[in-house]
């Protein structure tokens, strides 16, 4: 599966888990361990695309309990300035893998 697809302007990221890049899935670390690994790996991603967290348009969030919300926002925060993109959070019925949490964005290129 492809993680990112780009365009002349944009890049989309495909959703990411928390999965360490050793291949350790994180699904019964608490939230904010779960939010961090999962933003480190779009983080990863976009740079592979020449990309950063600074040229994030537009993320999409997926909590699969919506109770997490506060605790995976305090996390999710910390790896944007002042100003951070645009965002929707749509709590889900289940996860691939049983995580909790499923991240994905779109970037300049």
């Amino acid at each position: 599966m492809r993680r990112t697809v780009s365009t002349d302007d944009l890049v989309f990221t495909a959703g990411q888990i928390p999965l360490t890049p050793d291949g350790d899935l994180l699904d019964d670390a608490d939230i904010d361990v779960q939010t961090q690994q999962t933003l480190e790996n779009v983080e990863a991603v976009l740079a592979a695309a020449d990309a950063g967290m600074d040229d994030v348009l537009k993320m999409t969030v997926s909590p699969e309990d919506i109770n997490d919300f506060d605790a995976m926002n305090d996390t999710y925060e910390t790896f944007f300035d002042a100003d951070p993109p645009a965002r929707s959070a749509v709590g889900v019925d289940g996860l691939p893998k049983g995580v909790g949490v499923e991240i994905e964005a779109v970037a300049t290129a």
